[in-house]
Parts: structure tokens; sequence; C-alpha cells
């Protein structure tokens, strides 16, 4: 029978066996993480999610992405988004000196122009499932604190997509409230201390130049 100041080799008290178990909690990401798998180009649906517009060509052999966003720092991220994922894209602006990202006609964004059209409308594929890649990319494009939870914003001409996002928002686990344009929409508000912190979990690290408030924490 060993004593209190002995153990059997191997081993493990409770306290060591609970400080690797709270270390693994710490360190391993969600599995819908934006860093849970490789990038893809299928997370520029998080651009559609908001007001972004895709255009096919050549009955669908390419299609192209363009967004116009508020603030430049949300067209530069996107831009390094497309270029980790080897899409060519560039940045320019519009005539009301808004800034605008397009991409390059691509291939590689065919399925995702197809997925989100039906006939000449922009609409949610069915059975859309938001992981944290997307969502970033949402956020990137459209988000932002209002003072009383995380606003993602919607498209203000493609109002047949703002009830199944919502829906792909539950089915998140991020139940939001549709907000209308007399509340400062089309948007989407994700409140309550943990929805918006199981939120910033999956969209990652706070993009270079973005605000603090244009980010979940």
């Amino acid at each position: 029978m060993p004593t209190g100041a002995e153990r059997p080799p191997g081993a493990a008290t409770g306290r060591a066996s609970n400080a690797r178990s709270t270390l693994l909690a710490v360190v391993q990401p969600s599995l819908f993480s934006e860093q849970a798998r490789a990038p893809r180009p299928a997370d520029l649906a998080g651009v559609l999610c908001a007001q972004g517009q895709a255009l096919g060509f050549g009955r669908g052999v390419a299609a192209r992405l363009s967004v116009v966003v508020d603030e430049p720092w949300r067209a530069d991220e996107l831009a390094r988004s497309c270029a980790v994922r080897d899409l060519a894209a560039e940045r320019g602006s519009t005539d009301e000196g808004h800034p605008v990202l397009r991409t390059a006609f691509l291939a590689e964004l065919a399925p995702l122009a197809a997925a989100w059209t039906r006939g000449a409308v922009k609409a949610v594929p069915a059975g859309l499932q938001l992981d944290g890649a997307m969502l970033r990319l949402w956020a990137v494009t459209a988000g932002g604190g209002d003072g009383r939870g995380y606003v993602l914003g919607l498209d203000p001409h493609a109002h047949g997509t703002h009830e199944p996002l919502a829906a792909a928002l539950a089915s998140a686990g991020l139940a939001a409230t549709l907000i209308g344009p007399r509340g400062g929409g089309p948007a989407l508000r994700i409140t309550g201390r943990r929805r918006v912190a199981r939120l910033a979990e999956l969209v990652g690290e706070v993009p270079v130049a973005a605000a603090p408030a244009s980010w979940p924490a």
C-alpha cells in the first residue's frame, strides 16, 4: 500500500489531470471557428450574406464577386481574404467615393454564384450552414456593434434573403433579431453576452485597422 508521499508509476493527480483538461479546452478551437479549416473560395458566401453581389459569366464558366463597403479597412481585409484563397481581386471606389472590392471573373467562384442565384435573383442556398470563416467575412463586410448587441448587415436589395439568413444564424446558435430600415437596417442583431462571445470565438481575431466597436468581443 503506497503511503501519502508515494504513488504508483504513471499515476496522475486529479489536479494535474484537471489542469491538462483545462489547457486542452483553452487551446482547442471550435470545430466551426474561422481557424478550424483551410480557407476556401466558398467562404466568400459571407460577403453575399451582406450586400455583396455575384455576377456569372459564360453560362456558369466563371463568376465575379463585388461589394461596396463603408470603410477602407473592410475593403483591405476583404482583399487579404481573397489573396489567401488565391482569388485575384482589386480595390477601388465608387463615384461617390465609397470603397469597393471586386474579384476577377474566376472559375473558382462559379459554384458560389450559382448557389446564391435563383433565376436572376439573389437567394440564400437551401440548408446554408454558417461557419466561422463565412461569419468572419460577413462581419468584415457589414458588421459592427450598435450599443445593444452586434449587428450583421443585410442586402437592402435582396429582401428574400433576410429571413433565411436569420434561420441560418439560429441554426449556428446565434439567434438574432431582424432590424428594419427604421432601426438602421436591414440587419440582424445578435444580443446577449453568451451569443456575442460565441460569435467572437467563431470569427477570430480583430482585423488590422478595424475599430474595436466593429468587431464582436
